[in-house]
């Protein structure tokens, strides 16, 4: 943290992740992705009833966080679910929220 950026980069790594989940068609495509080891962009482009250019979208903002990633095989591109950062990402999510609501008794607004 400085006083330019007053935020830790794990707190950055955890909103990254939380915004590329942010729509429901983003987490269509994860629970599509997680199904198979991989599949095309036509796949995936079936699979949802929006336009091509807004699945693309969809896919970098996921791609960007790290959570997907995809190979150019000419002329298509084949997507999956990077293991590696979805185990990070599964991680750092369950520390978060275990951090926001310890085990306690007190009660707040009641």
């Amino acid at each position: 943290m400085t006083k330019e950026n007053p935020y830790s980069a794990r707190e950055e790594q955890i909103a990254r992740i939380a915004k590329a989940m942010g729509h429901p068609a983003r987490i269509a495509i994860l629970h599509f992705l997680a199904k198979r080891d991989s599949c095309y962009f036509g796949a995936i482009h079936e699979e949802l009833p929006i336009a091509k250019a807004t699945v693309s979208q969809h896919l970098k903002e996921l791609k960007d966080a790290g959570l997907i990633q995809g190979e150019i095989e000419p002329p298509r591109v084949k997507y999956c679910i990077n293991r590696a950062n979805w185990k990070m990402a599964q991680y750092l999510m369950s520390e978060f929220f275990g951090q926001l609501f310890p085990e306690k008794k007190e009660r707040c607004c009641e």
